[in-house]
């Protein structure tokens, strides 16, 4: 047979393939590959939920000595109902294209413990407080505070059953279409010097003011 006759590398995989040594293999490759690809998703799925519990976000002393220690006895961790907001309820979204992308960015924080240190000690967290502040306000302004909206939603609240100045403050953010970070940048940690001007420009950026 001549070179020009002889079949293409396309048309000699499948020649082989229909063999039963090829037939073979392949069927081997493929349930191979598959347990292969099963056993990675497993693997990433965990590494994922392993770094998504407050357990995990606390084994910084950066998060434990200060964030987490404000966080002790707010309404979010301890309240009659039992029912507590940890660490990623509020700051890891739920959907898996904006975790990813949450997770990611979580890699310049770790640079920033490992590498820089720029907030290693009491003092430079408090000096980059209002810079964190900000990027988690921004975060959630553009997205509608969804995290704060999977437990608390404007649709089903019954108004008539909370304290007037809540009552009244909840009216009148819906009917002026404000979120929940709007009115509540400071739940569950300590608000940094000037943060009612930070917030007031995170918010006009976000609205294109």
């Amino acid at each position: 047979m001549t070179e020009q006759n002889s079949p293409g590398l396309i048309r000699r995989i499948w020649n082989w393939a229909k063999t039963p040594i090829g037939a073979v293999s392949l069927g081997f490759l493929m349930i191979v590959s598959f347990a292969g690809g099963i056993v990675f998703w497993g693997g990433f799925h965990w590494a994922l939920e392993a770094t998504n519990t407050e357990k995990f976000c606390i084994s910084c002393h950066e998060m434990e000595n200060n964030v987490y220690a404000e966080y002790q006895g707010t309404v979010h961790q301890n309240n009659s109902s039992g029912v507590r907001a940890t660490c990623p309820d509020c700051h890891v979204p739920k959907d898996w294209g904006p975790k990813m992308i949450r997770k990611i960015q979580a890699s310049k924080e770790l640079y920033g413990k490992f590498i820089t240190k720029s907030v290693s000690t009491p003092e430079k967290f408090e000096e980059h407080r209002i810079i964190m502040a900000s990027r988690e306000w921004k975060r959630m302004k553009k997205t509608d505070s969804k995290e704060c909206r999977n437990c608390h939603n404007f649709e089903f609240m019954d108004f008539t059953k909370q304290e007037n100045r809540a009552a009244q403050n909840h009216q009148k953010a819906l009917d002026e279409g404000k979120t929940c970070i709007d009115c509540h940048q400071g739940v569950a940690h300590s608000l940094p010097e000037g943060y009612l001007d930070a917030y007031k420009a995170v918010a006009a950026e976000v609205e294109g003011k």
